[in-house]
């Protein structure tokens, strides 16, 4: 049941970390706004579709979903640190969204060591 609780937590979560972001993106330089922005958002609603799908799928499917989940964050934290170093971003606002991305992973981290120990029953 602790699983299901992290898995729910997430949710909330991500919402957060989603709205947040849309702003920061609104904020870009024009051209990096539609490039960019646009890929990060991409990615941000298709992680969050995958979260979603998590309470719905049968458990032998859950591992690749929060492995996909996973490899979207790790996405995202690249295209942070281009915008960061790009300075479209300042430091503080990139140290909050990088805690955000961190605390997310610390969950997704937990449930691909829970899943991975009972799908190998």
């Amino acid at each position: 049941m602790g699983e299901i609780k992290k898995e729910l937590i997430l949710i909330p979560k991500a919402e957060n970390y989603i709205q947040y972001m849309l702003e920061l993106i609104m904020k870009l330089p024009r051209t990096e706004k539609f490039n960019i922005g646009n890929e990060y958002k991409i990615s941000m609603y298709s992680m969050l579709e995958e979260i979603l799908l998590l309470s719905k799928i049968p458990e032998e499917e859950k591992l690749g979903y929060i492995n996909k989940i996973d490899a979207r964050l790790n996405c995202q934290r690249i295209l942070l640190r281009i915008m960061n170093k790009n300075k479209w971003i300042d430091e503080r606002k990139f140290n909050y969204v990088i805690e955000n991305i961190y605390e997310m992973g610390k969950i997704i981290g937990g449930l691909v060591k829970y899943y991975a120990k009972n799908n190998k029953k």
